[in-house]
């Protein structure tokens, strides 16, 4: 996936990532691709991911919020676009996929906090453990777009 990747999750930290990576991905003229990952359980043995076959509609509800998503955020850019929005969800662990799709993009694009942290403690932390995670192990740049104040 080559140009800008962001993940999104539906939280709020996820929406201001969106929108950063759109602006940016209209500046350099550069393809986004808006990745959502369904989280699912890890196999004890393996500790690959384990799905079932009702992750099949949680994917794809997944999947259609993403779309809608990207689709608000680039409604409010204008004229000004990306090359192309394409939006990719899967079934797996958020830090996992996209260290993964790092691996050919130009830039990877996160939240501060995603819906996982929500009050208490993680308030007052810079980062969640996806971005924390991303940070540290992908292949390319990355953003951490901060939360709102």
């Amino acid at each position: 996936m080559p140009g800008i990747i962001v993940g999104v999750d539906g939280s709020a930290s996820a929406r201001r990532a969106l929108e950063w990576a759109m602006r940016e991905a209209a500046v350099r003229h550069a393809p986004l691709t808006v990745v959502t990952v369904h989280e699912v359980a890890a196999s004890f043995w393996t500790h690959h991911p384990v799905t079932v076959p009702a992750d099949e509609a949680l994917l794809q509800s997944a999947r259609d919020a993403a779309t809608e998503l990207a689709a608000s955020a680039a409604s409010e850019l204008g004229s000004s676009q990306p090359a192309s929005v394409t939006v990719s969800a899967v079934s797996g662990f958020a830090a996992a996929e996209l260290i993964k799709a790092s691996q050919d993009a130009d830039l990877v694009v996160v939240g501060a906090r995603g819906s996982a942290h929500s009050g208490g403690l993680a308030q007052h932390m810079p980062l969640g453990s996806i971005s924390n995670k991303v940070l540290h192990h992908a292949q390319c740049p990355v953003v951490v777009v901060p939360a709102s104040k």
